[in-house]
């Protein structure tokens, strides 16, 4: 089954130094844009971590130091990387947890402006956990009935994500599914947005997860003392929290998602203060002009020149 896309769909696949988001490297890329018309173009390029690669990371990928010392940095290649997605959504395996925020530390460390508004953020991981509760060479095997080559290489990684995907379309159209509530939904369809909500049942806001949304669709705190909390209402009860959080060892993302809520609850905080101020100015104004109004009432009113001449001629009298 072919993908239905209003826009571009990135299918993308990172090989790292290791799996902290916060501190790791990327040391390969390989991205694979589909088009509404269905062209796809690759892009894959190895990246030097500027540190040294852990042999079980080598073990695991099979890139070595000796393989990337000529590469490229990601600060190099970040602004054509940036342009190569455009405007695409994103989609990969695990990529909610993993591939999206290692993306977003290095555009940051790397000085990008690549923002994540507005898109769609498809986890085939997701759909898969779900539906099967498998790996993706089990997945590749189970509805491609193909093996995987060259597992954890990045491009045939990406590849068989994209070929899992379709084949997923096709198996589970309209499959019902029913979720820990007992809600029975039809999720699995050939749109990118419907796909989007299926995988992204947690609702994170900055993809780590230490920031979800609640029911409310409120940012809410999703771990330590506070979780479970909105932002907003630790902020207002604890605003050292936010700069707890900005000092310690957090993803980058997390923190600019963490300084955007902030910067709007401080505006917000601003606003009521002016409205209050405005508020208490137009009562004082009212209060006064009232008082005005009666002391101008108890004073004698200025005597005229007629009441005067009738005056000094009755004293003449």
């Amino acid at each position: 089954m072919e993908l239905k896309l209003k826009r571009p769909l990135v299918f993308f696949d990172l090989e790292t130094t290791g799996v902290n988001v916060a501190t790791d490297r990327i040391v390969e890329v390989s991205f694979l844009k589909v088009m509404p018309n269905g062209e796809e173009t690759v892009y894959t390029k190895r990246i030097n971590p500027e540190r040294p690669i852990p042999p079980e990371s080598s073990f695991f990928h099979g890139i070595y130091d000796e393989d990337i010392k000529d590469a490229p940095t990601f600060k190099a290649i970040a602004t054509e990387l940036a342009a190569f997605i455009g405007d695409g959504d994103l989609a990969g395996y695990n990529s909610n947890k993993f591939d999206v925020p290692m993306l977003m530390e290095e555009f940051l460390r790397a000085g990008v402006d690549f923002s994540l508004e507005g898109r769609s953020f498809v986890d085939v991981q997701n759909i898969f956990h779900q539906m099967e509760q498998r790996t993706l060479k089990a997945a590749y095997k189970f509805y491609c009935n193909a093996e995987l080559e060259n597992a954890h290489t990045a491009e045939a990684d990406v590849r068989a994500t994209y070929e899992v995907l379709k084949a997923q379309l096709t198996k589970y159209e309209g499959a019902a599914f029913e979720d820990r509530h007992g809600t029975v939904t039809y999720p699995v369809v050939n749109d990118v947005d419907a796909l989007h909500e299926f995988t992204n049942l947690s609702k994170p806001v900055d993809f780590a997860g230490r920031i979800v949304y609640n029911k409310d669709g409120l940012e809410t705190i999703n771990f330590g003392k506070h979780k479970g909390r909105p932002i907003i209402e630790v902020f207002e009860q604890e605003p050292s929290y936010y700069a707890w959080m900005q000092n310690g060892d957090f993803p980058l993302y997390t923190k600019k998602v963490l300084e955007n809520i902030w910067i709007r609850y401080k505006k917000e905080k601003n606003e009521q203060k002016a409205k209050v101020s405005t508020s208490q100015s137009s009562e004082e104004k009212k209060l006064a002009r009232n008082e005005y109004n009666r002391q101008k009432e108890e004073v004698p009113q200025p005597i005229s020149l007629d009441m005067l001449k009738e005056l000094q001629d009755k004293f003449k009298k």
